[in-house]
């Protein structure tokens, strides 16, 4: 089973001005974690003990094509 995981952008003000909203397909809670520290950008690297935390908090719809690749769907940060 793969959710489409809807992530609250974990770095805080003043780094990030307003937040953001990233997109993920994920089979669960650790893969989202993995691919989010992947694409995050390195400078932010003191921020990666939040990102599970914005993952287990994210709001979550079951997808009903469990084909689709793993990954980020779409990001929107500031």
């Amino acid at each position: 089973m793969k959710y489409l995981y809807l992530v609250d952008y974990w770095v805080p003000f003043p780094t990030s001005e307003y937040g953001g909203l990233l997109t993920v397909i994920a089979e669960n809670d650790v893969e989202c974690h993995d691919i989010l520290l992947e694409w995050r950008n390195e400078c932010d690297d003191k921020y990666d003990n939040l990102i599970m935390e914005k993952v287990t908090n994210a709001a979550t719809l079951a997808l009903a094509n469990n084909e689709a690749p793993s990954g980020i769907v779409e990001t929107f940060t500031t």
